[in-house]
């Protein structure tokens, strides 16, 4: 499996503004500078293993959402639940759950 640094900082920076967050803030929390931060979001470095985690910590998020866009939580439960329900749908259902899921995820609360 080959790692999709572009998508890598594009999760960084969206979790990032998620959470309010500068890049001056997670540079101040993780050690690390502004530029350094600047340039994983935009592609122009790779962050080492220890740079990731450091950014993982920051942004309260495991490496698997900024790596395979995967999220994990320690309590799964609501989300197999919900997954249990979504293998109940048709094709027609699984595409407007995924608009749903998508604007949820997308607004701006």
């Amino acid at each position: 499996m080959k790692i999709d640094y572009k998508v890598l900082g594009e999760r960084i920076a969206k979790r990032r503004k998620v959470l309010n967050l500068t890049q001056d803030d997670v540079a101040e929390a993780t050690g690390l500078s502004n530029n350094h931060i600047s340039n994983i979001e935009n592609n122009h470095s790779i962050p080492s293993i220890e740079t990731l985690l450091k950014i993982c910590e920051v942004l309260d998020i495991t490496p698997d959402y900024f790596l395979l866009g995967i999220v994990r939580h320690k309590n799964d439960g609501l989300l197999s639940q919900i997954n249990q329900k979504i293998k109940l749908c048709e094709t027609k259902k699984l595409e407007l759950v995924d608009h749903f899921i998508t604007w949820v995820v997308d607004e701006k609360i």
